[in-house]
């Protein structure tokens, strides 16, 4: 296709160029986000209560870790890989951004997130493809993609 159309922008294609993936043979791959990783957390407030269903957390939150793991597990499973993963550490954090999105009601709301750095221990064949898909949620809205 020599243009992609995306909403009212039109991308003239030059040229497609594959980029091979790294082989993280060693089972340790360190991920570096190129986009703000996005993720919701539990909603619940200290005593396990829920306050809200829409509770964004950001790294270095209680809960991010947590749910980013078991993000890149659920990743794993729907490709039928390896689950046997494991966030090591957030190594860098970027600054908190937003960005608005559109929403079924109409009236939008804001999804914050931030660029991180993180280590990632499992299968090679797993690290591979979250290399490919990215971190966090809303990956295909441009969310968490990995640089190079």
């Amino acid at each position: 296709m020599p243009v992609i159309a995306w909403g009212p922008t039109a991308f003239i294609i030059d040229k497609v160029e594959v980029v091979e993936p790294p082989s993280f043979s060693s089972g340790r791959a360190v991920f570096r986000t190129a986009t703000p990783v996005v993720m919701k957390s539990s909603g619940r407030d200290e005593a396990g209560v829920r306050t809200t269903r829409q509770a964004w957390c950001l790294p270095g939150e209680a809960e991010w870790d947590v749910y980013v793991e078991g993000n890149l597990r659920r990743k794993a499973e729907s490709l039928g890989l390896d689950q046997d993963l494991s966030l090591d550490a957030v190594t860098w954090v970027g600054p908190k951004r937003s960005f608005m999105v559109s929403s079924t009601n109409g009236r939008g709301g804001k999804k914050p997130g931030a660029c991180v750095e993180v280590a990632v221990s499992g299968a090679p064949r797993t690290l591979v493809a979250l290399h490919s898909w990215g971190l966090g949620q809303a990956n295909s809205a441009g969310m968490g993609w990995i640089g190079l």
